[in-house]
């Protein structure tokens, strides 16, 4: 009985730490749909446990009826986990998220297939799961990590990493603790590729004009004279004597000379 109350505090007093929004303790209880959301859950997963059918999925879905998250009995959720916003957060039966888990609306923590036995992701403690993204498969994600909005997770992640992208690519960041509210500090792998890219088309771009300005010669090419230049199996038989001296062209039809 100590350990529940221990854990529903600690979901409880989470959400101080976890949001700057929340001013007082009857605003959290009353319009905080991720704690109803949790505590319902807790109680359903207590039912599951003992074997009882039917209702630990009615308590379920009426959570989700009225939080708009859908947490199924039989996953298991260490304590002070808080769900922000929570509308769409999806929790699969056989996922596992460990203590103090920050996890974002719009997240998916399911499955890839019709396999029995485990099937959804691990989550170590500490970890946040930014908007929108899915951790997808029986994959374990290590604790203090960090999954970037919108990313779509299919490997497991090391502890102390970020990922980002679809699909997630790992960027290690170990030794460098990170608030979990710091989200401006989550890499941005595709932006650095594509200012390194525009970067080197501005100096192809400045060096193509220096090379205008400065010719390699000074030789000046008459058009008229190459205007019949072709190589030897794209010239007609009938056309090879245009040229004025059949030995200076030799070279020329053989493609020499392009």
């Amino acid at each position: 009985m100590k350990n529940i109350i221990k854990t529903l505090q600690a979901d409880f007093t989470i959400i101080f730490d976890r949001d700057p929004a929340a001013r007082n303790w009857l605003e959290v209880l009353l319009c905080y749909p991720g704690l109803h959301a949790i505590w319902l859950y807790r109680f359903a997963h207590w039912l599951n446990t003992l074997r009882i059918p039917v209702i630990p999925r009615m308590i379920s879905q009426i959570a989700r009826l009225f939080t708009g998250i859908e947490i199924h009995p039989g996953a298991r959720i260490g304590k002070g986990a808080f769900i922000d916003h929570g509308m769409g957060v999806v929790i699969g039966e056989t996922a596992i998220v460990g203590e103090y888990v920050l996890i974002y609306q719009g997240v998916t923590l399911g499955g890839t297939g019709k396999e029995s036995g485990k099937r959804h992701p691990t989550l170590g403690n500490n970890v946040v799961i930014g908007a929108g993204a899915k951790v997808l498969g029986n994959i374990e994600i290590g604790s203090n990590s960090r999954i970037g909005a919108g990313s779509v997770v299919l490997k497991s992640v090391p502890p102390d990493c970020t990922v980002v992208g679809i699909p997630g690519r790992v960027v290690h960041r170990h030794g460098a603790k990170v608030s979990a509210l710091d989200h401006f500090q989550v890499p941005d792998p595709e932006g650095d590729v594509i200012r390194s890219l525009i970067g080197r088309v501005e100096q192809l771009e400045r060096n193509a004009e220096a090379h205008s300005l400065h010719p390699l010669n000074n030789y000046l090419i008459d058009s008229q004279l190459l205007k019949n230049v072709r190589p030897r199996h794209l010239t007609p038989a009938d056309h090879v004597d245009r040229f004025e001296n059949p030995e200076e062209s030799e070279g020329f039809s053989e493609g020499a000379g392009i």
